[in-house]
């Protein structure tokens, strides 16, 4: 990130800016998450949004890590050593 930026706590309560584009982040990771659960059903993206549920896991240890996941999330780290 090469552009000037700062971290402003409980941003979105104190700018309209900050609180749009978090909504509007939301939206569209909600959209992705939906593109997600089409492609693969069984992962239930619809359901759990990309969080780190119990059933989200669950399907992860079933199914395994699509190369979307962040492999450095802690958790689906430790399921790819486990392989």
């Amino acid at each position: 990130w090469n552009y000037p930026s700062e971290a402003v706590v409980k941003g979105d309560s104190l700018h309209a800016e900050i609180s749009a584009a978090s909504i509007i982040a939301k939206v569209e990771r909600d959209n992705d998450m939906l593109v997600l659960h089409e492609a693969y059903p069984q992962y239930n993206f619809a359901g759990h949004k990309g969080y780190p549920t119990k059933a989200h896991f669950a399907a992860l240890a079933e199914f395994g890590v699509l190369d979307c996941y962040r492999k450095s999330f802690k958790p689906v780290r430790a399921l790819i050593e486990e392989i």
